[in-house]
């Protein structure tokens, strides 16, 4: 059985899209949110991607030929901006450490 043909790969991906639409989306009200709802939206963020993480690394572990096609579509298209996906996780933990510094500067 291929790595995609896998009902649970397919539901994880199927939740992860889902969940990471719906922050997104909660997201663009961010600016509205009181201080304990700007720190639940970033402990979600934080928690999706330990999710993805964890996700993709499944995907460079396995010996599956589309697994493998998956990963180096993801590292061609995050190096025609010029960088890695650690890179990517990286700046998105940055940005949500940013994040909370703003709501502890906030009285």
């Amino acid at each position: 059985m291929g790595f995609f043909d896998s009902d649970i790969v397919q539901q994880e991906a199927k939740q992860l899209f889902e969940d990471y639409q719906s922050l997104i989306q909660l997201g663009s009200d961010y600016g509205k949110f009181d201080r304990e709802g700007k720190k639940i939206f970033i402990d979600q963020m934080e928690a999706l991607m330990d999710r993805y993480r964890i996700f993709m690394k499944r995907f460079e572990l396995s010996e599956d030929f589309m697994a493998q096609m998956t990963v180096q579509q993801l590292k061609t298209q995050l190096g025609q901006f010029g960088i890695t996906p650690q890179q990517m996780f990286d700046q998105m933990n940055a940005t949500l450490e940013r994040m909370k510094a703003e709501i502890e500067k906030q009285p």
